[in-house]
Protein backbone atom coordinates (compact mmCIF):
# COMPACT_ATOMS: atom_id res chain seq x y z
CA UNK A 1 0.00 0.00 0.00
CA UNK A 2 1.25 3.38 -1.26
CA UNK A 3 2.27 5.83 1.84
CA UNK A 4 1.88 9.34 1.85
CA UNK A 5 4.37 11.07 4.26
CA UNK A 6 3.22 13.82 6.74
CA UNK A 7 6.45 15.65 6.81
CA UNK A 8 9.91 15.95 5.73
CA UNK A 9 11.43 14.22 9.06
CA UNK A 10 9.13 11.32 7.59
CA UNK A 11 10.84 11.42 4.44
CA UNK A 12 14.52 11.56 5.58
CA UNK A 13 13.75 9.10 8.01
CA UNK A 14 11.89 6.96 5.45
CA UNK A 15 14.77 7.02 3.00
CA UNK A 16 17.22 6.26 5.72
CA UNK A 17 15.41 3.04 6.80
CA UNK A 18 15.82 2.21 2.96
CA UNK A 19 19.52 2.19 2.95
CA UNK A 20 19.72 5.69 2.03
CA UNK A 21 21.10 8.95 3.71
CA UNK A 22 19.53 11.92 2.26
CA UNK A 23 20.66 15.67 2.82
CA UNK A 24 18.06 18.53 4.16
CA UNK A 25 17.55 19.70 1.12
CA UNK A 26 16.61 15.99 -0.79
CA UNK A 27 13.96 15.08 1.93
CA UNK A 28 12.84 18.42 1.68
CA UNK A 29 12.58 18.33 -2.10
CA UNK A 30 11.15 14.54 -2.14
CA UNK A 31 8.42 15.65 0.21
CA UNK A 32 7.04 18.04 -2.13
CA UNK A 33 6.84 16.02 -4.96
CA UNK A 34 5.55 13.63 -2.79
CA UNK A 35 2.71 16.24 -1.49
CA UNK A 36 2.55 19.05 -4.41
CA UNK A 37 2.64 16.01 -7.40
CA UNK A 38 5.23 18.01 -9.08
CA UNK A 39 8.00 16.19 -11.27
CA UNK A 40 11.35 16.27 -9.98
CA UNK A 41 14.52 17.66 -11.85
CA UNK A 42 17.71 16.03 -9.95
CA UNK A 43 21.13 17.26 -11.76
CA UNK A 44 24.65 16.60 -10.58
CA UNK A 45 27.67 14.69 -11.70
CA UNK A 46 27.56 11.12 -12.29
CA UNK A 47 27.62 8.36 -9.17
CA UNK A 48 26.25 10.51 -6.44
CA UNK A 49 22.82 9.48 -5.95
CA UNK A 50 20.86 10.41 -7.82
CA UNK A 51 18.71 7.08 -9.72
CA UNK A 52 19.34 5.81 -5.83
CA UNK A 53 16.98 8.04 -4.74
CA UNK A 54 14.29 7.16 -7.02
CA UNK A 55 15.24 3.47 -5.97
CA UNK A 56 14.98 4.58 -2.40
CA UNK A 57 11.56 6.89 -2.80
CA UNK A 58 9.79 3.94 -4.85
CA UNK A 59 10.54 1.50 -1.75
CA UNK A 60 9.86 4.00 1.06
CA UNK A 61 6.64 4.85 -0.39
CA UNK A 62 5.32 1.04 -1.01
CA UNK A 63 5.36 1.72 -4.62
CA UNK A 64 6.77 0.22 -8.14
CA UNK A 65 9.34 1.74 -9.65
CA UNK A 66 8.95 2.05 -13.27
CA UNK A 67 12.58 3.44 -15.30
CA UNK A 68 12.97 4.66 -18.41
CA UNK A 69 16.87 4.54 -19.12
CA UNK A 70 17.07 7.71 -21.77
CA UNK A 71 19.79 6.96 -24.75
CA UNK A 72 20.66 9.16 -27.62
CA UNK A 73 17.98 8.74 -30.13
CA UNK A 74 15.23 7.72 -27.77
CA UNK A 75 12.31 7.54 -29.38
CA UNK A 76 8.12 7.88 -28.46
CA UNK A 77 8.05 4.18 -29.53
CA UNK A 78 10.54 3.14 -27.24
CA UNK A 79 9.52 5.41 -24.22
CA UNK A 80 5.59 5.62 -24.96
CA UNK A 81 3.58 2.83 -26.91
CA UNK A 82 3.90 1.09 -30.23
CA UNK A 83 1.19 -0.68 -32.19
CA UNK A 84 1.76 -4.43 -32.09
CA UNK A 85 1.59 -4.64 -36.12
CA UNK A 86 2.10 -8.69 -36.28
CA UNK A 87 -1.36 -8.81 -34.29
CA UNK A 88 -2.99 -6.07 -36.15
CA UNK A 89 -1.73 -7.87 -39.61
CA UNK A 90 -3.32 -11.45 -38.46
CA UNK A 91 -6.46 -9.75 -37.70
CA UNK A 92 -6.65 -7.76 -40.80
CA UNK A 93 -6.25 -11.14 -42.76
CA UNK A 94 -8.42 -13.11 -40.37
CA UNK A 95 -11.22 -10.29 -41.32
CA UNK A 96 -10.23 -10.06 -44.84
CA UNK A 97 -13.38 -10.09 -47.26
CA UNK A 98 -15.78 -10.26 -44.08
CA UNK A 99 -15.70 -6.69 -43.03
CA UNK A 100 -14.81 -3.43 -44.74
CA UNK A 101 -11.90 -1.55 -43.46
CA UNK A 102 -13.56 1.14 -41.62
CA UNK A 103 -14.79 -1.43 -39.30
CA UNK A 104 -11.28 -3.16 -39.58
CA UNK A 105 -9.65 -0.16 -38.44
CA UNK A 106 -12.29 0.60 -35.84
CA UNK A 107 -11.34 -2.84 -34.76
CA UNK A 108 -7.38 -2.84 -35.03
CA UNK A 109 -6.44 0.61 -32.88
CA UNK A 110 -7.57 -1.12 -29.66
CA UNK A 111 -6.22 -1.37 -26.49
CA UNK A 112 -5.27 -5.23 -26.77
CA UNK A 113 -3.04 -3.91 -29.75
CA UNK A 114 -1.36 -1.43 -28.23
CA UNK A 115 2.15 -2.29 -26.31
CA UNK A 116 2.68 0.26 -23.64
CA UNK A 117 6.46 1.44 -22.55
CA UNK A 118 7.52 2.97 -19.35
CA UNK A 119 5.73 6.73 -19.47
CA UNK A 120 2.53 4.67 -20.38
CA UNK A 121 3.03 1.93 -17.95
CA UNK A 122 3.06 4.56 -15.21
CA UNK A 123 0.25 6.46 -16.58
CA UNK A 124 -1.82 3.74 -16.95
CA UNK A 125 -1.16 1.92 -13.77
CA UNK A 126 -4.05 0.83 -11.06
CA UNK A 127 -1.58 1.80 -8.49
CA UNK A 128 1.01 4.68 -7.93
CA UNK A 129 4.18 4.09 -9.24
CA UNK A 130 7.76 6.13 -8.92
CA UNK A 131 8.47 7.02 -12.78
CA UNK A 132 12.18 7.36 -12.84
CA UNK A 133 13.55 8.96 -16.53
CA UNK A 134 16.94 8.47 -15.89
CA UNK A 135 19.80 10.49 -17.79
CA UNK A 136 17.30 13.12 -19.66
CA UNK A 137 20.14 14.87 -21.03
CA UNK A 138 21.13 11.69 -23.62
CA UNK A 139 17.86 13.16 -24.96
CA UNK A 140 17.12 16.24 -27.56
CA UNK A 141 14.77 18.65 -27.45
CA UNK A 142 12.09 17.17 -29.36
CA UNK A 143 12.28 14.35 -27.06
CA UNK A 144 11.77 17.26 -23.98
CA UNK A 145 9.13 18.79 -25.94
CA UNK A 146 7.39 14.96 -26.29
CA UNK A 147 7.36 14.96 -22.11
CA UNK A 148 5.93 18.41 -21.77
CA UNK A 149 2.00 16.68 -21.73
CA UNK A 150 3.13 14.07 -19.49
CA UNK A 151 4.69 16.29 -16.69
CA UNK A 152 2.19 19.01 -16.66
CA UNK A 153 -0.74 16.70 -16.91
CA UNK A 154 -0.20 13.30 -16.46
CA UNK A 155 -1.96 11.79 -19.48
CA UNK A 156 -0.74 11.09 -22.97
CA UNK A 157 -2.63 11.77 -25.97
CA UNK A 158 -2.84 8.60 -28.68
CA UNK A 159 -4.36 9.72 -31.99
CA UNK A 160 -6.30 6.43 -32.60
CA UNK A 161 -7.48 6.05 -28.93
CA UNK A 162 -7.60 9.98 -27.46
CA UNK A 163 -6.43 10.77 -24.39
CA UNK A 164 -5.31 8.33 -21.49
CA UNK A 165 -5.22 10.29 -18.51
CA UNK A 166 -3.70 8.97 -15.30
CA UNK A 167 -6.09 7.74 -12.40
CA UNK A 168 -3.10 7.56 -9.94
CA UNK A 169 -0.39 10.23 -9.73
CA UNK A 170 3.05 9.40 -9.81
CA UNK A 171 6.03 10.53 -8.48
CA UNK A 172 7.85 11.17 -11.13
CA UNK A 173 11.84 12.02 -11.00
CA UNK A 174 14.09 12.86 -14.03
CA UNK A 175 17.71 12.53 -13.82
CA UNK A 176 20.68 14.67 -15.25
CA UNK A 177 24.19 14.25 -15.49
CA UNK A 178 24.38 17.55 -16.72
CA UNK A 179 25.78 16.69 -20.02
CA UNK A 180 23.93 19.81 -21.77
CA UNK A 181 21.30 22.49 -21.00
CA UNK A 182 18.01 21.25 -20.56
CA UNK A 183 14.99 23.45 -22.26
CA UNK A 184 13.54 26.02 -20.10
CA UNK A 185 10.14 24.54 -20.99
CA UNK A 186 11.09 21.28 -18.87
CA UNK A 187 12.36 22.97 -15.94
CA UNK A 188 9.34 25.37 -15.40
CA UNK A 189 7.85 22.14 -15.16
CA UNK A 190 9.68 20.49 -12.27
CA UNK A 191 11.07 21.26 -9.00
CA UNK A 192 14.69 21.37 -9.01
CA UNK A 193 17.47 19.27 -6.85
CA UNK A 194 21.25 19.29 -7.20
CA UNK A 195 23.02 16.60 -5.91
CA UNK A 196 26.99 16.87 -5.68
CA UNK A 197 29.56 14.31 -4.06
CA UNK A 198 28.91 14.66 -0.22
CA UNK A 199 30.60 16.45 2.20
CA UNK A 200 33.60 14.36 4.25
CA UNK A 201 31.15 13.64 6.75
CA UNK A 202 28.14 13.05 4.87
CA UNK A 203 30.12 9.81 3.02
CA UNK A 204 31.61 8.39 5.99
CA UNK A 205 28.18 8.19 7.60
CA UNK A 206 26.83 6.32 4.28
CA UNK A 207 29.95 3.73 4.35
CA UNK A 208 29.27 3.22 7.75
CA UNK A 209 25.67 2.30 6.88
CA UNK A 210 26.78 -0.17 4.72
CA UNK A 211 29.79 -1.61 5.83
CA UNK A 212 29.45 -1.27 9.94
CA UNK A 213 32.03 -3.73 10.86
CA UNK A 214 34.64 -1.95 9.13
CA UNK A 215 37.39 -0.46 11.72
CA UNK A 216 36.45 3.32 12.23
CA UNK A 217 40.01 4.50 11.35
CA UNK A 218 39.83 2.43 8.27
CA UNK A 219 36.49 4.33 7.21
CA UNK A 220 37.63 7.84 7.98
CA UNK A 221 41.03 7.12 5.76
CA UNK A 222 39.11 5.74 3.17
CA UNK A 223 36.33 8.63 2.65
CA UNK A 224 40.05 10.85 2.84
CA UNK A 225 41.41 9.27 0.15
CA UNK A 226 38.14 9.06 -1.97
CA UNK A 227 38.08 13.26 -1.63
CA UNK A 228 41.84 13.55 -2.46
CA UNK A 229 41.09 10.99 -5.59
CA UNK A 230 37.83 13.31 -6.52
CA UNK A 231 40.14 16.87 -6.30
CA UNK A 232 42.36 15.30 -9.63
CA UNK A 233 41.52 16.00 -12.75
CA UNK A 234 40.18 12.67 -14.06
CA UNK A 235 37.99 11.57 -16.83
CA UNK A 236 35.71 9.76 -14.14
CA UNK A 237 35.74 10.52 -10.17
CA UNK A 238 34.77 7.83 -8.12
CA UNK A 239 31.11 7.41 -7.28
CA UNK A 240 29.63 7.19 -3.41
CA UNK A 241 28.75 3.19 -5.00
CA UNK A 242 32.24 2.72 -5.72
CA UNK A 243 33.15 4.19 -1.82
CA UNK A 244 30.98 1.48 -0.55
CA UNK A 245 32.62 -0.99 -2.86
CA UNK A 246 36.02 -0.30 -1.45
CA UNK A 247 35.01 -0.51 2.08
CA UNK A 248 33.38 -3.89 1.36
CA UNK A 249 36.74 -5.21 -0.43
CA UNK A 250 38.50 -3.48 2.54
CA UNK A 251 36.42 -5.58 5.30
CA UNK A 252 36.98 -8.56 2.87
CA UNK A 253 40.15 -8.17 2.90
CA UNK A 254 40.55 -7.31 6.64
CA UNK A 255 42.79 -4.30 6.20
CA UNK A 256 43.49 -2.28 9.27
CA UNK A 257 44.80 0.97 7.30
CA UNK A 258 44.95 2.31 3.88
CA UNK A 259 48.74 2.37 3.45
CA UNK A 260 50.50 3.28 0.06
CA UNK A 261 50.57 -1.22 -0.51
CA UNK A 262 47.00 -1.63 -0.22
CA UNK A 263 46.09 1.71 -1.95
CA UNK A 264 47.76 0.62 -4.86
CA UNK A 265 46.35 -3.13 -4.90
CA UNK A 266 42.68 -2.04 -4.31
CA UNK A 267 42.88 1.20 -6.53
CA UNK A 268 40.76 -0.33 -9.24
CA UNK A 269 38.02 -0.58 -7.13
CA UNK A 270 37.04 3.12 -7.28
CA UNK A 271 39.26 4.55 -10.68
CA UNK A 272 38.68 2.87 -14.01
CA UNK A 273 40.38 4.48 -16.52
CA UNK A 274 43.87 3.99 -17.88
CA UNK A 275 45.45 7.62 -17.64
CA UNK A 276 43.63 8.12 -14.51
CA UNK A 277 45.00 5.17 -12.31
CA UNK A 278 49.12 6.22 -13.22
CA UNK A 279 47.88 9.88 -12.12
CA UNK A 280 45.99 8.61 -8.66
CA UNK A 281 48.83 6.35 -7.90
CA UNK A 282 51.51 8.65 -8.36
CA UNK A 283 49.55 12.31 -6.59
CA UNK A 284 47.47 9.90 -4.14
CA UNK A 285 50.12 7.29 -3.36
CA UNK A 286 52.58 9.46 -2.65
CA UNK A 287 50.82 11.54 -0.27
CA UNK A 288 49.81 8.41 1.66
CA UNK A 289 54.06 7.20 1.62
CA UNK A 290 54.93 10.77 2.81
CA UNK A 291 52.04 9.94 5.76
CA UNK A 292 53.64 7.13 6.73
CA UNK A 293 57.00 8.07 6.63
CA UNK A 294 55.62 11.36 9.00
CA UNK A 295 54.08 8.88 11.21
Amino acid sequence: MSLTPASVDDVAQGLRSTGYLPGESTALVSYLATRLGKPVLVEGPAGVGKTELAKALAAYLGRDLVRLQCYEGLDEAKALYEWNYRKQLLRIQAEAGDAGWTKVQDDIFGEEFLLTRPLMQAIASEQPVVLLIDEIDKTDQEFEAMLLELLSDFQISIPELGTIHSTTHPVVLLTSNNTRELTEALKRRCLYLWLDYPELEHELEIVRLHTPELPEAVARKLVEVVAMVRDLDLKKPPSIAESIDWARALLLLGATDIDQTTFRETLSIIVKHRTDLDVVAERVGLKLSAGAGAA
